[in-house]
């Protein structure tokens, strides 16, 4: 661990809080919003000890995580749709709570809540599985094919992981309609996925091998 590594995750974690936050009280216009309170401590807290456990035990795989310019146009311009997705989903989410607009039980909330634990709880062990992920997508030196435990069963963990995160998301804040702004995610991953894979069939050896063991990408018996 170095005390340039620690300090940019602090810092980039900080900003996050603050971003999120401004993203959905403001134009909830209060800050007595439940929901909001739930997300901020589904998203946060579990992120904050599983980059402590990072930072002590595999500082490599932290410093990869926190680095994300996409070199590749197609993946950068999925990055920058993700971006205004979520803008866009938790500014929906906040005026709906303001206004009272098709907010739904808290029941579907507690629920989704549920959800996004497992699903945190899957992203965690992708990520104890497989040392080489950064939020770049790029072939590292000395990268091998990894075919066990969830890459078993889905080309890409991770991404399922994160499906069901992000969807769960503005189910937790209450919002029909952000929920339908985030129903672009399964989109823009899908492109992620066959521009990634383009590169991985031609740098990463071993992989068109894995194709055929592996069939499904992302969800599985279905694609």
């Amino acid at each position: 661990m170095t005390k340039k590594l620690f300090t940019e995750a602090i810092l980039k974690f900080t900003l996050g809080v603050l971003c999120v936050g401004l993203l959905i009280f403001a134009p909830a216009g209060t800050l007595r919003f439940w929901n909001g309170w739930l997300l901020m401590g589904l998203l946060f807290i579990p992120m904050f000890f599983a980059g402590l456990v990072l930072m002590a035990r595999n500082p490599e795989l932290l410093q990869k995580r926190l680095q994300a310019k996409e070199t590749r146009k197609t993946q950068d311009t999925v990055v920058k749709l993700s971006g205004l997705m979520f803008i866009a989903g938790f500014l929906v989410a906040g005026f709906d709570h303001r206004f009272g607009r098709a907010h739904l039980p808290a029941g579907i909330s507690i629920g989704a809540a549920a959800v996004f634990l497992l699903a945190y709880l899957l992203y965690a062990e992708v990520l104890r599985e497989n040392t080489y992920l950064s939020r770049t997508i790029e072939v590292q030196e000395h990268q091998t094919v990894i075919d066990t435990g969830l890459y078993g069963i889905v080309r890409h963990p991770m991404y399922s992981a994160t499906l069901l995160l992000f969807l769960a998301m503005p189910l937790v804040l209450g919002s029909l309609f952000s929920f339908l702004i985030f129903l672009v995610y399964p989109f823009l991953i899908a492109a992620r996925i066959r521009n990634e894979e383009q590169l991985l069939e031609q740098e990463l050896e071993g992989y068109r091998a894995y194709q055929q063991k592996v069939r499904c990408k992302l969800i599985p018996f279905v694609w």
